[in-house]
């Protein structure tokens, strides 16, 4: 029996970016899943949306609200922009044990990620996060034998846009090099965009320049004690690496998922670890001590910059 997959929120270009390549990967025989039911938040796009994606994708239920979807699926994918509701939009779907996938960034404050990390303590199959968590370039350069690759000590990226939709990718992809361990974040300073170093718990450094600007294309710069490497990867290569890892673990054809799911929020809690850095004048933030009253980012005021942003593109 196929896995049912639904689509919670169509906010972004994500959902008709994806939705082809699971079906590809489908056809490959990767996993059995079809994808049966839609719904759309109305933050960002204009009222029966979600009807007409549907329509347009060939998917059989497109539904007014999320407890009507719940009997149709067997686990959803969360494209809401508006990180500030990814918990309320997967509750439904986590207490009816259904497996759920959050998309990229998975929570913008500590309550959220806490909440989170409690599904994932009571053994609830919950994942997601920034697909660049699966950069390619990274996972096939840490494939090669150490001896010839070397270790890796140090990493940098760049990524533009703004602070956090768009800037979580540059933490994940630091982490698709570095693994998991993030310990602290610490503010650098600014030279166009925030300059933001990160401390593994192995004493290993990742430096990220992130903020508002101009699109970048998502780069690498791996430092090892035998050599320097770059790589640079743009496209729907990046959606199809996460998809080809994680889909046969959300979708039940694998037991364990190809990253711990704990380790999955490890760089938007960095991010927000080096918000209240740089906003303490650039005090050494450790994770462990983000607190559930720290300000983290609005998902509500950036679902309504978004929104503003694609109208202005329709005059």
């Amino acid at each position: 029996m196929r896995f049912r997959i639904g689509l919670v929120g169509l906010c972004t270009s994500h959902p008709e970016a994806w939705v082809p390549i699971i079906r590809e990967l489908v056809s490959e025989g990767l996993f059995e899943a079809e994808i049966v039911a839609a719904w759309d938040s109305g933050e960002t796009r204009p009222p029966g949306f979600a009807r007409e994606f549907c329509e347009r994708f060939a998917i059989p239920h497109a539904v007014d609200n999320l407890e009507e979807m719940i009997p149709l699926v067997d686990g959803v994918i969360v494209h809401t922009t508006n990180w500030d509701r990814h918990m309320e939009q997967a509750a439904p779907f986590v207490s009816a044990g259904k497996a759920v996938y959050i998309d990229k960034p998975i929570a913008g404050n500590m309550r959220d990620a806490n909440r989170y990390l409690d599904w994932l303590a009571q053994g609830r199959k919950v994942t997601g996060g920034s697909v660049l968590r699966y950069f390619r370039p990274a996972r096939e350069f840490l494939a090669l034998p150490e001896t010839e690759r070397g270790k890796v000590r140090t990493a940098y990226t760049a990524v533009g846009v703004d602070d956090f939709n768009y800037g979580i990718h540059g933490y994940a992809i630091l982490a698709s090099i570095l693994g998991p361990g993030i310990v602290s974040a610490r503010y650098l300073g600014e030279s166009n965009q925030k300059q933001i170093m990160l401390q593994w718990k192995d004493g290993r450094v990742g430096l990220l320049t992130a903020g508002k600007s101009a699109w970048l294309p998502f780069n690498l710069t791996v430092v090892t004690d035998r050599n320097v490497k770059q790589f640079a990867e743009n496209g729907n290569a990046i959606y199809s690496a996460m998809l080809r890892e994680v889909m046969p673990f959300f979708t039940g054809k694998m037991d364990t998922p190809p990253v711990p799911s704990a380790a999955l929020i490890e760089p938007e809690l960095a991010a927000m670890a080096a918000k209240v850095s740089w906003n303490s004048g650039g005090r050494e933030i450790f994770l462990t001590d983000l607190r559930n009253d720290d300000p983290g980012f609005d998902g509500t005021q950036f679902a309504r910059e978004y929104l503003r942003a694609r109208l202005a593109q329709k005059k």
